[in-house]
C-alpha cells in the first residue's frame, strides 16, 4: 500500500487549554478598536497596547472544544475566587474630575494634645506681648495727661481762668469772626412768637433810679465843648434814687433778691435819721459793690463828655426787632424790641479818631459801676445791635434796665447790659464783669 493509500490520521491540534479570558482593555479615545483575529490568524496574538481591564467589559470565553478543556476552564475560574471569610474585593472607584484632595493625616490622641498645647502656647505669648505694650502706652498716656494738667494748672491765671484757658477762649473768638465776620444775622420770629422776657441778674439795679435824674454819659467821641451836651466833668452828674419799695414784678432771680429793703436791719429811729443825714453829706456811694469788684476801665474824675438825654436818644430813627434773648445758664425766650439802632447811634456821635484810625473798643457801665462790659466796635455797629427803650411794646420797666438797655441777638445775655449810665470810646480792652470772673470776653453764640 502505497502512503497515498494510508488512511489519514487526525493531525488537527487539540486546542489549547484556555483560561479565564482577561478583560479586554478600552479602547482610547481617537485610537481605532482592537478587532479579533481574522480566521487563520494566530490566536495568541496579544495586542501591542494595553489598558485597564475595569475600563472594558469583559469578553466571552470561547466554547471549550473538550471535556478537558472545559474541566481546566472550570478549576482556572475556581481559583479566582476568593477563598470563604475574605472580603469581596471592590473595584477601585474611578477618580473624580479635577485635582485629587491629599487625604488628612489622622493624628493620634498624643499628637492632637502636644498640637493643641502649641497652639495654646502662641496665643499666649502674643496676648502677654500686646497686654505689655498696652500698660506702656496707657502709662505713657497718663504720664502726659498728668503733665498737661499739670502745666495748665500752674500756669498763670488771667481773670479768674488759668492761661492755657483763657487763649482757647481768644482762639474760639477768632475762628468766629473770621466765619461769620461778626455781621451774620440772628433769625427773627413772628411777633405772636413774642413773650415777657424773664428778671434775670439785678447788679446795677438793686435801687429805684429816679427818671428824671437819668444821663448818658458819652466819652471819647468827636463832640467837643460847642456841642449843647458838652460838660466838662461827666462824673460829677449825680443820680438820684428813690427809697420807696417799687410795685414792679421783679421776676424771678436766682443771685439775689433785687428787693434792697429785704436786707436792711431794724434800728431805732433816732441811728436811722444820722446815718441818712450822713449819706446825704458823703460823696456819691461807692462804686463797683459786687463780686467783681470795681472797673479798671471807670472814668476818672473829671473827665470830659456828653451828657445825654433820654429824648436825645429818641431822636434817631426807631426800629423794632423779634428775636431771641439767650442766656448762658441754658435758658432762651423770643423778645419783641423796639429802640434805635446802636450803629445809627455811634454815627451821629462818631468815636475821636485814635492815631488816626478809629479806636478798637467800646465801654458800657451801669450809673453806680456795679456792672460793666466791654464790646468790639465792630460788633456794636452789627446792624441788629439795639439801644433798646421799649419791650414787649410798651416802656423799659426798672428791673429791665428802664431807660435805657443793650440788645445784641449774637451774644449771650451777659454782654447785654441794662440800665446804661456810660459809653465810652476806648482803644485799650476795656474791662468786663463776668470775664473777671472766668468767663469768655467775645460771648458769642
Amino acid at each position: 500500500m502505497s502512503e497515498n493509500d494510508r488512511p489519514v490520521e487526525n493531525t488537527q491540534a487539540e486546542p489549547p487549554k484556555q483560561t479565564a479570558p482577561a478583560a479586554l482593555p478600552a479602547p482610547v479615545e481617537g485610537q481605532a478598536a482592537e478587532t479579533q483575529p481574522a480566521e487563520g490568524q494566530a490566536a495568541d496574538k496579544v495586542p501591542t497596547e494595553s489598558t485597564h481591564a475595569e475600563d472594558v467589559p469583559a469578553a466571552s470565553p470561547p466554547e471549550p472544544a473538550t471535556a478537558d478543556a472545559a474541566m481546566e476552564v472550570v478549576a482556572s475560574a475556581e481559583s479566582t475566587v476568593a477563598p470563604e471569610g475574605a472580603e469581596p474585593q471592590t473595584p477601585a472607584p474611578e477618580p473624580p474630575d479635577g485635582p485629587v484632595a491629599e487625604p488628612e493625616p489622622t493624628l493620634t490622641p498624643a499628637q492632637l494634645a502636644t498640637a493643641q498645647q502649641a497652639a495654646n502656647q502662641a496665643v499666649y505669648a502674643e496676648s502677654r506681648r500686646h497686654t505689655r505694650r498696652s500698660f506702656v502706652v496707657a502709662a505713657g498716656a497718663a504720664a502726659a495727661g498728668y503733665g498737661v494738667y499739670h502745666w495748665i494748672n500752674t500756669s498763670p491765671g488771667v481773670e479768674f481762668q488759668p492761661a492755657p484757658f483763657r487763649r482757647a477762649f481768644e482762639n474760639n473768638a477768632a475762628i468766629a469772626r473770621a466765619i461769620t465776620g461778626d455781621r451774620a444775622l440772628a433769625p427773627t420770629y413772628k411777633l405772636s412768637d413774642a413773650r415777657d422776657l424773664r428778671v434775670n441778674g439785678v447788679y446795677g439795679l438793686k435801687r429805684m433810679l429816679a427818671p428824671e435824674s437819668w444821663r448818658l454819659q458819652l466819652v471819647g467821641s468827636q463832640a467837643g465843648p460847642t456841642h449843647p451836651r458838652f460838660a466838662s466833668d461827666v462824673t460829677a452828674w449825680e443820680y438820684r434814687y428813690i427809697d420807696a419799695a417799687t410795685h414792679e414784678d421783679q421776676g424771678h432771680d436766682t443771685k439775689v433778691d433785687p428787693n434792697a429793703k429785704t436786707a436792711e436791719k431794724m434800728a431805732p429811729m433816732p441811728m436811722m435819721a444820722e446815718a441818712k443825714a450822713q449819706e446825704d453829706r458823703a460823696a456819691p456811694m461807692p462804686r463797683g459793690s459786687e463780686e467783681a469788684g470795681e472797673s479798671r476801665s471807670t472814668l476818672a474824675l473829671r473827665t470830659p463828655g456828653l451828657l445825654l438825654t433820654l429824648d436825645d436818644i429818641l431822636a434817631l430813627p426807631r426800629h423794632e426787632l423779634v428775636t431771641q434773648f439767650k442766656c448762658i445758664e441754658g435758658w432762651s425766650q423770643i423778645v419783641h424790641w423796639a429802640g434805635v439802632r446802636m450803629a445809627d447811634f455811634m454815627d451821629a456821635y462818631p468815636p475821636q479818631p485814635v492815631d488816626g484810625a478809629e479806636p478798637k473798643y467800646l465801654y458800657m457801665e451801669t450809673p453806680d459801676g456795679d456792672y460793666y462790659t466791654g464790646y468790639d466796635l465792630n460788633v456794636c455797629r452789627h446792624p441788629q445791635t439795639l439801644l433798646v427803650t421799649e419791650m414787649m411794646g410798651a416802656p423799659l420797666t426798672q428791673f429791665h434796665g428802664a431807660p435805657l438797655r443793650l440788645h445784641m441777638p449774637t451774644k449771650y445775655g451777659y454782654k447785654q447790659i441794662k440800665r446804661i449810665g456810660l459809653v465810652a470810646y476806648t482803644n485799650s480792652k476795656p474791662d468786663d464783669y463776668w470775664t473777671k470772673l472766668g468767663y469768655d470776653w467775645y460771648a458769642g453764640l
